[in-house]
C-alpha cells in the first residue's frame, strides 16, 4: 500500500524505515514541535507495526507512506538512494520550500532562539543551506529497553571536539529547494547534502556554527573537517544505538545505505559516546511531549504505537533466545566496551575501523585507572 501524498508540505523531512514502530512517535512529535509540517517515509518490509502507524498518521495528513521504490530504479540503487531518486520526482518534494533527508535516530537540536526552525532561520541570515554535524549519542548505560522518549534517556555522548571516528564529523543538511528544480540547481538530493558534479556559483551555505561552508565541499563530501565543525547554533543529535536491547533489532534488520556493512562490534564501539552529558535538546521536551500527547489523543494512534512496542519487546526476546545474538549482547554489554565508551578518545582511527579486538589489554588496564567524571 502507498498513501496518497500530501499535496504541500514547506518544511519536509524525507526519510526510510524498517522496523521503527516504537520510536516513531517521539521523532515525528520533536520535528513538528520544532516547525517541519510534513515527513515522506519510504517503508522496506516491515513486519511490526511500523506502517500501521504510518498509515494511520498519513491519513489524517501528518506524513506520507510509500513502500519503498528503489528496486524499480535500476542496478546501483540501495534503498535509501533509491528512495531519494524517487522522492526527487515528487511535486511533494519539488514544491516544498525546504527538505531535510534525516533517519528516525536522528533528532534536530537548535540551539539559539527559542529553538525552532523560525529562530534558526533568522539567527543563520535566512540561507540556501544549513548543515548540522552529528554528536554521537551512546546507550547512556542503559541495556534494556523502556518506552521512554530517546531524548529523555539518552543524555551521554562524544565530545564536542571529537577527532576520531569519521563519523563523529558527519553531516545532516536542511536545504531550499526553491521550487523549480531539484534542491535548488542541484543535479539531485544526497543523503548527507545536495549534490551536483559542477557548481556554478556557491549557494549561501552555512555549517551548524552559522558560519559559512567553503567552496570545495560544493562538489562532494559527507562530513566537516576540523576548521567546519561545531554545534554552535545547531545540532544533529545521533541515538544510533539507543539501548543494547534495541541495538539487538537494529543490527537484524539490516541498514537502509551501506546495506553491504554488518553492525557488529566495531560499529557499537564507534558509535556507543558516553563521554560527556548534553541535555540542550530536553529545553525542547515541554513542547515534544505537548505534541506528542495530542497525536496519542487521536483515534487508533496510542493503540499501534502500544502494539509496536510489543513487537519491539517481543522481537528483543526472540534475539536472545538466539546463541548468537546473546553472544553479541553479553560482548557489547561487558565490562570492557562499557569501560571503553567512557574513554573513547583513546581509541585511534584505525582501531575503531577494526574494532575492539584491535585494543590492547594494557589500554584497558590503564583506563581502568582513570577517574570517572
Amino acid at each position: 500500500m502507498t498513501t496518497r501524498p500530501a499535496k504541500t508540505a514547506q518544511r519536509l523531512i524525507i526519510t526510510c524505515m524498517k522496523n521503527e514502530g516504537p520510536f516513531i512517535l517521539e521523532w515525528v512529535a520533536h520535528h513538528r514541535a520544532l516547525g517541519f509540517d510534513h515527513i515522506l517515509v519510504f517503508t522496506n518490509d516491515c513486519d511490526d507495526g511500523t506502517v500501521e502507524l504510518l498509515d494511520a498518521l498519513a491519513a489524517r495528513g501528518y506524513v506520507t507512506r510509500m513502500d519503498n521504490p528503489y528496486q524499480e530504479m535500476g542496478s546501483g540503487y540501495n534503498p535509501q538512494k533509491g528512495a531519494l531518486k524517487f522522492a526527487e520526482g515528487l511535486d511533494l518534494v519539488r514544491e516544498a520550500e525546504w527538505v531535510l533527508v534525516s533517519d528516525v535516530d536522528e533528532f534536530v537540536n537548535i540551539h539559539v532562539g527559542d529553538g525552532d526552525l523560525d529562530s534558526l532561520f533568522a539567527a543563520t541570515g535566512d540561507p540556501d543551506m544549513i548543515s548540522m554535524q552529528w554528536r554521537l549519542f551512546g546507550n547512556s548505560f542503559r541495556d534494556s529497553y523502556e518506552d521512554v522518549l530517546l531524548t529523555q534517556q539518552h543524555t551521554y555522548c562524544a565530545p564536542k571536539y571529537c577527532p576520531a571516528p569519521i563519523q563523529a564529523w558527519g553531516i545532516k543538511t536542511l536545504f531550499r529547494t526553491r521550487g523549480d528544480h531539484v534542491a535548488g540547481g542541484y543535479d539531485r538530493i544526497g543523503v548527507h547534502r545536495p549534490l551536483k558534479r559542477r557548481i556554478e556559483g556557491m549557494p549561501n551555505w552555512v555549517a551548524g556554527t552559522g558560519k559559512p561552508v567553503p567552496e570545495d565541499m560544493a562538489d562532494q563530501g559527507w562530513r566537516f573537517g576540523i576548521r567546519d565543525h561545531g554545534y554552535d547554533m545547531v545540532t544533529l543529535n545521533h541515538y544510533a544505538v539507543r539501548s543494547t536491547e534495541s541495538f539487538l533489532v537494529k543490527r537484524d534488520r539490516g541498514r537502509v545505505n551501506h546495506v553491504e556493512r554488518d553492525q557488529g562490534l566495531a560499529y557499537w564501539m564507534r558509535m556507543n559516546f558516553n563521554m560527556e552529558q548534553d541535555l540542550t535538546i530536553q529545553r525542547r521536551l515541554p513542547a515534544t511531549k505537548k505534541e506528542l500527547t495530542r497525536l496519542k489523543r487521536l483515534k487508533g494512534i496510542k493503540a499501534l504505537h502500544d502494539a509496536a512496542v510489543t513487537a519491539h519487546r517481543s522481537k528483543i526476546t526472540e534475539l536472545m533466545a538466539r546463541d548468537d545474538m546473546k553472544a553479541f549482547y553479553e560482548e557489547i554489554s561487558s565490562a570492557k566496551l562499557t569501560l571503553l565508551s567512557r574513554h573513547l578518545n583513546f581509541v585511534s582511527r584505525a582501531q575503531f575501523n577494526d574494532g575492539p579486538d584491535a585494543i590492547s589489554p594494557d589500554l584497558i588496564r590503564r583506563l581502568e585507572q582513570v577517574p570517572v567524571l
